[in-house]
């Protein structure tokens, strides 16, 4: 049997994927680090980006319209199921991340590069705006680094 290593001191995680069930795990994992005392950062950067923002009606969140990665419907189908199911739903984790202290960040090129603008990002949600430095420099050497 090998012997258990250290857990990483820090949690990283790079919110890619435009699928509202990869996000929704992403949402997973910080809340989950945190809980155990583990800072942790999302960075969300291009189709991602809009789990942060307002729809363009303003009248629902953006990530009620992504898509899923395992078939047809929308976030706000999957996130109803969820509810149903007693699974934490994207706007509960949302709020332990923000209540635990997870770090967000919105990449400033992916905004840039899908033509979205920064004052649709939702403002109960302390977001910050960086590029990858202000990501790699927010990393710890001895932590852990996800792409989603």
């Amino acid at each position: 049997m090998s012997e258990p290593t250290d857990s990483p001191d820090k949690l990283s995680i790079v919110v890619y994927d435009r699928h509202f069930d990869k996000v929704h795990y992403a949402l997973v994992m910080a809340s989950g680090a945190a809980a155990i005392g583990r800072p942790a950062t999302l960075f969300f950067t291009m189709q991602a980006s809009r789990a942060l923002m307002m729809s363009d009606a303003g009248n629902k969140p953006g990530w009620a319209e992504m898509p899923l990665s395992d078939g047809s419907g929308t976030g706000a189908e999957r996130d109803a199921d969820y509810e149903k199911r007693k699974v934490a739903t994207f706007e509960e984790l949302l709020a332990a991340c923000v209540t635990m202290e997870v770090r967000f960040l919105v990449c400033e090129m992916g905004l840039r590069a899908l033509d979205l603008e920064r004052g649709r990002l939702r403002d109960d949600v302390p977001v910050e705006e960086g590029g990858v430095v202000t990501f790699l420099t927010d990393a710890s050497r001895d932590g852990a680094i996800i792409f989603i």
